[in-house]
């Protein structure tokens, strides 16, 4: 199938399933509510730790926003994949077999629809984390929201694998929690792994999610040629390709 043909339904199956998210536009917020309630109700917790071990010589936001960030991306894109249960439940993945649509735009549409809805949500997330005293140049803001965005095209794509995998909310909801949940502690969301004793800080390297906060925390900071935003972005790169191709693969079979 050629490329235009892809793009065509990949449109198409992006617009239908935004067509379904709008319908609810409560969810779209109340996606964003969690992190938001981190900022609001943890970040002041932090304005007195700046200039402290593990806090660089900026701000706490600029140490704690990008984590935030990094954790919408996470949570926000690694629950998509309940959609699709819904969807092969009620047949409608099946329906969509017997077309002539492109095998791979049943994913990039889902994820495409993922990733503009999180987008909303991490611009949603930023311009509260400037109004609380988030200070970080412009680039640095643009840079970090393409590694967001890479980030939540990657969780999503994986969650629809695992989706297609269990085909079950009670075999998907236990395997996602074991996945995420230490994914985000020792990722150094919350708080720099660099505070954290030396075991764990050394574990923490093991997870591919500590180098991508360290990267966002680095553009935040206007050190774009730093070491961090190096790995950060080939750690990312790493994760785009190898998740896009791993769901491409699968659902090309899924769908034969």
């Amino acid at each position: 199938m050629s490329f235009a043909q892809t793009s065509r339904d990949t449109y198409l199956i992006f617009r239908r399933h935004l067509r379904q998210t709008l319908r609810s536009k409560v969810a779209v917020v109340f996606g964003a509510m969690q992190p938001l309630l981190y900022l609001l109700l943890f970040g002041p917790l932090l304005t007195k730790m700046a200039g402290t071990r593990g806090f660089g010589g900026g701000n706490a936001w600029q140490v704690f926003v990008p984590g935030v960030l990094i954790q919408l991306s996470l949570f926000g894109a690694a629950f998509v994949g309940f959609g699709l249960i819904a969807d092969l439940r009620s047949g409608v993945v099946e329906r969509l077999r017997v077309t002539p649509v492109s095998r791979v735009a049943l994913l990039l549409g889902r994820v495409l629809r993922d990733t503009v809805v999180l987008s909303v949500q991490a611009v949603m997330l930023l311009a509260v984390g400037l109004v609380m005293g988030l200070r970080a140049p412009a680039a640095g803001l643009v840079i970090g929201l393409v590694i967001v965005v890479a980030l939540a095209v990657s969780v999503a794509s994986l969650s629809y694998v695992l989706a297609l995998m269990t085909r079950s909310e009670d075999a998907f909801a236990p395997l996602l929690t074991t996945v995420t949940l230490p994914l985000m502690l020792l990722s150094g969301m919350l708080l720099p792994m660099s505070m954290a004793p030396t075991w764990l800080n050394v574990v923490s390297r093991l997870t591919p999610f500590r180098y991508v906060v360290d990267a966002v925390r680095a553009v935040f900071l206007g050190e774009y040629a730093s070491a961090a935003v190096a790995e950060g972005a080939a750690v990312t790169v790493v994760l785009l390709v190898g998740s896009v191709a791993l769901g491409t693969r699968r659902f090309r079979r899924e769908n034969a």
